[in-house]
């Protein structure tokens, strides 16, 4: 693990200077640069009002433009949002359903990829459950024997959020689309840090806030739409920037803007956009492949120690599924007792699915993993 060649990117992150932090996978501490770029924003505003507001906006258009540098899609695709619900729910209620159709999604999800989707039941959409509500390692042939004719999409995290098992969108989407379905990828738990192509793999649509793996503000996310199924969508919330000549201000009918930015809609946060964009900026300046290989290395160190002095892991860490998560059972101590301990001694991690969660990011070293296992080794 050389953690020699990411000291710079560890001294932009100043909450290693009090805490070991591992809660990355909830909510993660804002780099140097982005808290600036936050700052910067507020004073400017502060002092000078909307006169700089034509250069703040073009932060809108670097999160699209490096969002869309994350998962090797078109920025016309890339629609800023506030998080991860409102991508859904973009979808949830901008589809043309209708009664008897059905959505596969499982029982294990985090509850923003379950309620949108509940909610349809009121208009006649049937919500096929499947698994239970700790199996996040499903066979993808259990999503494919849920599906029949009147399946509409298929709706899976990236990665799921109690144990970290990372699924594969591609066997997922080739599912849903030799059922003539669509397919919704939840990425808020692996993009930033894991590698996503959209132009090889044709996920219909994805949503992820920025908090977490993409070290952004809260409220400032992505929305990805395949231009193919622009058309598809019904925009749920339709202001003066949806339509297209949006600064016109005039009652005139116009038609939608024909880009992903038609579901922005309204007034944008500004503060967020100048934060996730430079999050964006310091992420994609490695590379996205040199981010995964970091992370990669950091979790198996971390996965190592953590067996060597009894834990057991709960996911599969191989290749193909492995992610930013590491989900372990402490020896002879409750999750809950261990993540108060840990509080108690700045090491950040947290208590999920009755284990014990601990998200690193690249910035972490070996001071950090010796912090959480002399944690483990004092009880």
């Amino acid at each position: 693990m050389p953690d020699a060649e990411w000291q710079s990117f560890r001294d932009l992150m100043p909450v290693t200077d009090r805490y070991a932090y591992f809660n990355h996978a909830s909510v993660s501490p804002l780099p140097r640069p982005t808290r600036d770029a936050v700052v910067a924003w507020a004073d400017d505003f502060h002092l000078h009002g909307t006169t700089n507001w034509v250069r703040w906006r073009q932060e809108i258009e670097e999160v699209r433009r490096l969002g869309a540098k994350l998962v090797h899609a078109e920025p016309d695709e890339v629609a800023f949002i506030r998080n991860t619900t409102e991508g859904i729910a973009l979808v949830a209620e901008g589809l043309d359903w209708r009664a008897g159709d059905n959505v596969v999604v499982a029982r294990s999800e985090f509850p923003s990829n379950l309620h949108p989707w509940r909610h349809l039941k009121s208009r006649g959409v049937e919500v096929r459950e499947i698994g239970n509500d700790a199996d996040e390692a499903l066979d993808p042939a259990e999503y494919d024997k849920a599906c029949d004719a009147r399946t509409r999409l298929i709706s899976s995290s990236w990665v799921g959020y109690l144990t970290g098992h990372r699924r594969d969108p591609a066997a997922l989407c080739e599912i849903a689309h030799r059922h003539g379905a669509l397919f919704f990828l939840d990425a808020i738990q692996g993009l930033g840090v894991l590698q996503l192509d959209v132009s090889a793999v044709p996920i219909d649509f994805l949503a992820a806030d920025g908090h977490k793996w993409m070290l952004g503000p809260e409220g400032a996310g992505l929305f990805y739409v395949r231009r193919d199924n622009l058309e598809r969508l019904r925009p749920v919330l339709v202001g003066w920037n949806s339509v297209v000549g949006a600064e016109q201000f005039s009652h005139d009918e116009r038609d939608l803007k024909p880009r992903a930015e038609r579901f922005e809609g309204g007034t944008y946060n500004m503060a967020g956009a100048a934060g996730l964009a430079a999050s964006l900026r310091l992420l994609t300046e490695p590379g996205t492949e040199a981010i995964a290989a970091r992370l990669r290395e950091v979790t198996a160190t971390l996965v190592d120690r953590i067996v060597a002095v009894g834990c057991h892991v709960a996911a599969d860490r191989s290749d193909a599924h492995w992610s930013g998560i590491v989900s372990f059972a402490p020896p002879d101590e409750s999750p809950l007792s261990f993540v108060k301990r840990a509080a108690e001694a700045d090491v950040g991690v947290m208590a999920r699915g009755g284990r014990v969660r601990a998200a690193p990011h690249v910035y972490n070293d070996r001071s950090d993993i010796d912090r959480l296992i002399a944690l483990l080794t004092q009880n």
